[in-house]
């Protein structure tokens, strides 16, 4: 077959070899490929692919340019997300996917979490946006070294928070609108209302993700998160100890009463490698994420080690995934692989369900 005979029916056919591990089917029968065209021998194709930067869909996508190149055309690929529903094509309308980090209690290292897995998912080439809406305690400036206040400009006739810019990372917090030792008194009504303000006044721009640091807990904050944003999936942090993952354990029962997605857990603090002997030692105990997982049957997305670069890396204002001499940055850049994954994985099996549900 010449390649001016060659049609997009015939590539579309040829795409059927190109498997998706997770979904158990061919990319073509799951509904994600959206386009073909075959003109001049170059192929034009669109792929229902919803997480920019995953290593699945890397690994997805350039399956697909060998079937092209042995097909004997150039390839010019291009993505669009999936959505879940209606209601994600008007709220934070540039951002891709809204990635929750929350926690059963405080004091596990969420907001540590929340900032690694923004700048890991940067590192990855990904355009990140991280919102801190732990309005009781705004860390998150501090850990990224940020403390420029956010600029103001009108879009269309209305006055709109252009976030800074820190490591990569646009942010947003209550921490860059308050006094610095000023203290947060806020009655849940005020929290609620100033975070929802926040939402529709930050000017994103186009993201790939936005980390949205929760408060730990499972109060008023939390619930206005998952009704006013169009959360695509939630990391649940917890620690090993009893304590915590009873906490964690009803943190996801939460998440499942208001249909939120649960990416998976991940432990941190999970154990300590003494510098000097190198023996390991397990402070908090070990496996409490793990078993949670099991029991509550999400994804475990592995474990974080208890490191004092992180501390030095929180202080310094540089993520601990930055730092090349620290151990843990691999840990956390693994993180924010699986957990990119994890994204891709829900938003292309939400595909396949509405191909075959509209078959």
């Amino acid at each position: 077959m010449t390649t001016t005979e060659f049609t997009a029916a015939d590539l579309r056919d040829r795409l059927r070899a190109v498997d998706d591990p997770a979904l158990d089917t061919d990319i073509v029968t799951a509904g994600l490929v959206d386009e073909i065209s075959v003109d001049d021998g170059t192929a034009q194709i669109e792929l229902a692919l919803g997480a920019p930067h995953a290593p699945d869909e890397a690994a997805i996508a350039e399956r697909v340019r060998t079937v092209a190149d042995d097909a004997g055309v150039d390839v010019e690929l291009s993505a669009n997300v999936p959505l879940f529903d209606t209601a994600e094509s008007s709220v934070l309308p540039g951002v891709k996917n809204v990635i929750a980090v929350a926690s059963g209690k405080g004091g596990v290292g969420k907001s540590t979490v929340a900032v690694n897995l923004a700048a890991g998912l940067a590192d990855r080439g990904a355009n990140v946006g991280l919102f801190d809406a732990d309005v009781y305690g705004p860390n998150v400036p501090q850990m990224l070294g940020a403390d420029a206040d956010p600029d103001v400009r009108t879009v269309d006739g209305e006055e709109r928070i252009e976030p800074p810019t820190a490591h990569g990372l646009k942010l947003m917090s209550v921490g860059l609108m308050i006094e610095e030792d000023d203290p947060v008194v806020w009655r849940g009504p005020v929290a609620q209302d100033t975070l929802t303000d926040l939402f529709g006044d930050v000017s994103w721009g186009n993201l790939d993700y936005l980390v949205v640091d929760l408060p730990p807990g499972t109060g008023d904050v939390q619930l206005t998160v998952l009704q006013h944003l169009p959360v695509t999936g939630t990391v649940v942090v917890t620690t090993p100890q009893s304590v915590a993952v009873g906490d964690t354990r009803r943190g996801i029962e939460m998440f499942g009463e208001y249909r939120t997605n649960v990416l998976g857990v991940v432990e941190n603090m999970s154990g300590f490698v003494c510098p000097t002997c190198g023996d390991a030692h397990e402070i908090f105990g070990e496996d409490g994420g793990r078993s949670l997982a099991d029991e509550v049957d999400v994804p475990y997305l592995g474990s974080l080690p208890l490191d004092p670069a992180v501390r030095v890396g929180a202080d310094d204002g540089e993520p601990v995934v930055r730092q090349d001499d620290a151990k843990t940055a691999e840990a956390f850049h693994d993180l924010a692989a699986r957990v990119a994954n994890k994204v891709g994985v829900l938003r292309r099996h939400h595909r396949q369900t509405a191909t075959v549900g509209g078959n």
